[in-house]
């Protein structure tokens, strides 16, 4: 009996069954499974065969539940749901076999530094990842991940829409970077003395005032407003300009070009607080969640990345 059943038994058959035993009608289960109506009576019928015992009987123009079918149906319905589940669930993420394509938003302040870490990780633990860095600031991060332009970001941000969710990676401090070839400075640096400098900032809109003036409510002698950190460096090479920037730039250009110096500033600046940010959308992704735990474990590894208590983004995120 038991290898007949096996044998003419659709499994096919079983959703059939449910799906009418939920609609309570032949043509009600035929709808919600896209069928005719004589398809759904024929599967029945073969599937009465198959039982040998009735499971449905006629009442008024639908059908309800033989004692045999309320029998199956308990025994039935969750192995079903627990079929169409396995089917439908997507595969698990493996990070060793994985190709996924990581579209991740980096600010310019960070990405020479955090960069190369990441991709140096994601090389042993994911080498068939690949990485697409999309350039975003405090302005434009927000807008990025909500529209699916990013699906992770390190940026510095103002204000995060319910949509995004975030923490904080860490907090830099601010330092001077100069060419001590063409610029003699004291040490320490004195307010009157960084004052009197000609100066280079970083302004992504190209406003010339930035955190320094906001904190003292004294302007630089600005010579030069670059777009980007890309070629600080350069500009500095040589010149005569002094430069306000985040600790972890300083650090990162002094390894390319050793002969450039560091110096304390002589008044105090808010720390930036650095964010991890990511769609909330997106939270349950394994994928993206891997990326993220590999960036935290990144930025604790890193010597540029000094917690500090975290201070007002909005000052933080203007021009250098």
């Amino acid at each position: 009996m038991l290898a007949s059943y096996g044998r003419d038994l659709d499994l096919n058959l079983l959703r059939v069954f449910v799906a009418v035993a939920d609609a309570g009608s032949v043509t009600g289960a035929a709808s919600r499974l896209y069928l005719t109506q004589p398809a759904v009576s024929a599967a029945l019928r073969r599937l009465t065969t198959a039982v040998g015992a009735p499971l449905l009987v006629r009442q008024g123009r639908g059908v309800v539940l033989s004692r045999r079918g309320e029998r199956m149906l308990a025994e039935v319905r969750p192995h079903l749901q627990a079929l169409l589940a396995a089917a439908l669930a997507p595969p698990r993420f493996c990070a060793a076999d994985s190709t996924h394509v990581v579209r991740l938003g980096m600010a310019d302040s960070v990405e020479s530094w955090l960069l190369p870490a990441l991709l140096g990780e994601l090389a042993k633990r994911a080498p068939a990842m690949t990485v697409v860095v999309v350039p975003v600031q405090f302005r434009t991060v927000a807008e990025a991940l909500t529209t699916g332009k990013v699906e992770v970001a390190v940026s510095v941000v103002d204000e995060v829409p319910a949509t995004v969710m975030s923490e904080r990676l860490f907090s830099g401090s601010f330092v001077c970077l100069y060419d001590p070839r063409r610029v003699r400075l004291p040490r320490p640096l004195t307010v009157e003395r960084y004052f009197a400098q000609d100066h280079v900032i970083v302004s992504y809109n190209a406003d010339l005032r930035g955190i320094v003036e906001d904190v003292t409510g004294r302007t630089r002698r600005v010579r030069c407003a670059l777009a980007s950190f890309g070629s600080l460096g350069e500009v500095l090479d040589g010149s005569g300009l002094l430069a306000t920037v985040p600790a972890a730039v300083a650090e990162r250009l002094r390894k390319t070009r050793p002969h450039l110096r560091v110096v304390g500033l002589p008044f105090e600046l808010p720390a930036t607080p650095i964010s991890l940010l990511w769609p909330a959308a997106m939270d349950g992704d394994e994928a993206c969640g891997f990326v993220r735990q590999v960036l935290r474990q990144v930025v604790v590894k890193s010597s540029v990345a000094r917690a500090r208590p975290a201070a007002g983004s909005r000052l933080a995120a203007r021009t250098r």
